[in-house]
């Protein structure tokens, strides 16, 4: 098969001819129809997020966001036969462990993921451990390429919407407008909430409104973020998501909210932060705040996800900005190190 395999941290990919994956009993082999990149897999390729425990063993394929169909089953596959359309979670669970079993598999104790723990998806096939656990059937109104964009960011927005509870016209602050804030502005926006957006790229806040934002900020211009959301909402959000991980979107979004509100954490940090960030704790007290991690969604939401995307009442293909080819994976992380992506690259073409 033909694959991009990371040789060293902040080198380009090498495009390679690899053999063709097998499964062991349990797992399954998918081929690959679509894959997107995502910037986690450029942190990935920097070698950052060791301090959360992914740092891969290299060479290794990277990528996480895939749709494709069933090539090959072990032999204790039962859920999965060979031609079903498919996509899984970025996060692989056991289906064993207690958060598994409470349907908590994004929790699992023995996390896996795509393109860190083994290879991933920016490949022409990649198998898929425990199948029957983290395989994910795609409705017939679900094609590859929007599979591929609801692989990681997509669902990783949804889930923080879901996670904020966010109520129909409710007012949420969304810090950051790339994939993931664009995929959190667009579920907000299908339930009812009024959506402030928030990002330094005037052509991303474009996108934000056309996703549902019914407010931007450009925080390059506005120096007391918080204030204007303020104003805006005439006391606050009720929510507020941070999509980027910044200590200084941290702190916008728990200051932009109203008492009561609640702080979605979405974003992780990046190696200026190392997780370690400054928080008003006085303010969060006094006004009853509450700061809620999110991270990617529990496989047991993946069916109303999918309902949602195949009623066409939520759009993850509205955020694919182009479809490339493997041989221009280097190039798209270029423009992803230089901030020049305005939504989801997926690859389509393994040629």
């Amino acid at each position: 098969m033909k694959a991009a395999r990371l040789h060293a941290f902040q080198t380009p990919f090498s495009i390679e001819t690899l053999p063709d994956p097998e499964p062991v009993p349990e797992d399954a082999v998918v081929r690959v129809r679509a894959a997107g990149v995502c910037r986690s897999d450029l942190h990935i390729w920097q070698g950052e997020l060791a301090w959360v425990g992914i740092r891969p063993q290299l060479p290794i394929i990277l990528g996480h966001e895939f749709g494709g169909e069933v090539v090959a089953v072990g032999s204790g596959v039962r859920r999965f036969a060979v031609g079903d359309r498919v996509t899984v979670p970025f996060h692989n669970g056991c289906g064993r462990c207690t958060q598994c079993q409470s349907g908590r598999s994004n929790l699992c104790d023995e996390f896996g993921f795509y393109g860190a723990t083994y290879d991933g998806c920016f490949a022409e096939y990649v198998r898929v451990p425990n199948a029957d656990v983290n395989l994910i059937r795609l409705p017939d109104e679900v094609d590859f390429v929007t599979a591929a964009a609801m692989g990681c960011r997509y669902m990783t927005g949804f889930h923080a919407v879901m996670r904020g509870r966010v109520q129909p016209g409710e007012w949420v602050a969304v810090h950051g407008a790339g994939g993931v804030g664009l995929s959190a502005i667009q579920a907000a926006h299908a339930i009812g909430a009024q959506v402030i957006a928030v990002d330094i790229d005037d052509e991303k806040l474009e996108k934000a409104r056309a996703e549902g934002a019914a407010v931007t900020i450009n925080s390059r211009r506005e120096e007391r973020v918080f204030k204007a959301i303020k104003q805006v909402t005439r006391g606050g959000a009720h929510v507020s998501i941070d999509a980027l991980g910044l200590a200084e979107t941290v702190f916008n979004s728990v200051r932009c909210l109203r008492k009561g509100g609640r702080h979605v954490q979405v974003g992780l940090t990046s190696s200026a932060e190392k997780g370690m960030v400054a928080l008003p704790v006085d303010i969060m007290t006094t006004g009853e705040i509450e700061f809620i991690g999110s991270f990617g969604n529990p496989h047991v939401a993946f069916d109303g996800l999918l309902r949602l995307v195949a009623s066409g009442r939520l759009r993850p293909k509205a955020l694919v900005e182009r479809e490339v080819g493997l041989a221009e994976l280097n190039d798209v992380f270029d423009r992803m190190l230089r901030f020049e992506t305005k939504g989801f690259n997926v690859i389509t073409s393994f040629a």
